[in-house]
């Protein structure tokens, strides 16, 4: 993300922030952090997370309604929340709107077409756009790619067990820490951004 935009000085606004776990490393050097997330438990999770830290602000609001007035935010962060290609228009409506010319919004996701993680994700679920969907969508939207490999290393069988448990339904957890033996697992994700 540092490649794509530096966010030192400057608003940033973490779309989907869930418990707020990112929102420390962007106010060590922004000048404000806006979280907004819409399930209110996870909201009272991250203030609680950023209750010391007197430039981050959490509020409650989804990605198509976001509570923030036009063109006040620098940089954007959406990671693996609302963002997810074909249907998240309103969405993109909203950043059109709150993001300060001369801005960045940076969307993570999984990318589907590689790694053993894009593999389980295809399998477990198959109604997601496809990778060449994703890229005509994003592309259409003014929406660059950049590619990222990385990884889940764990210590133990039970914890890489329950993180798969996490992200995939009961058949497809079983399905594939049925196929899959080690400690790792190679996962791709797209970076998607775009400039104000």
């Amino acid at each position: 993300m540092a490649s794509v935009v530096e966010w030192s000085g400057r608003t940033v606004l973490d779309v989907g922030c869930g418990t707020g776990f990112h929102l420390p490393r962007f106010a060590t050097t922004a000048a404000e952090v806006i979280g907004v997330e819409p399930h209110p438990d996870l909201v009272a999770l991250a203030r609680r997370r950023t209750r010391a830290l007197p430039n981050v602000d959490v509020r409650q609001g989804t990605a198509q309604a976001l509570p923030l007035p036009d063109a006040c935010v620098d940089v954007v962060h959406a990671r693996w929340a609302y963002f997810f290609g074909p249907g998240c228009e309103p969405g993109l409506a909203e950043l059109d709107r709150v993001v300060r010319r001369g801005g960045v919004a940076m969307v993570i996701d999984n990318d589907p077409s590689r790694s053993t993680f894009g593999a389980w994700f295809r399998h477990g679920y198959p109604d997601r756009p496809g990778a060449a969907d994703l890229e005509r969508f994003w592309s259409t939207h003014g929406w660059t790619r950049t590619p990222v490999d990385m990884g889940w290393r764990f210590s133990s069988r039970a914890d890489l067990e329950a993180v798969v448990r996490i992200e995939f339904d009961a058949a497809t957890a079983d399905a594939v820490l049925a196929e899959h033996e080690g400690l790792e697992v190679d996962y791709a994700v797209n970076l998607w951004s775009k400039a104000f």
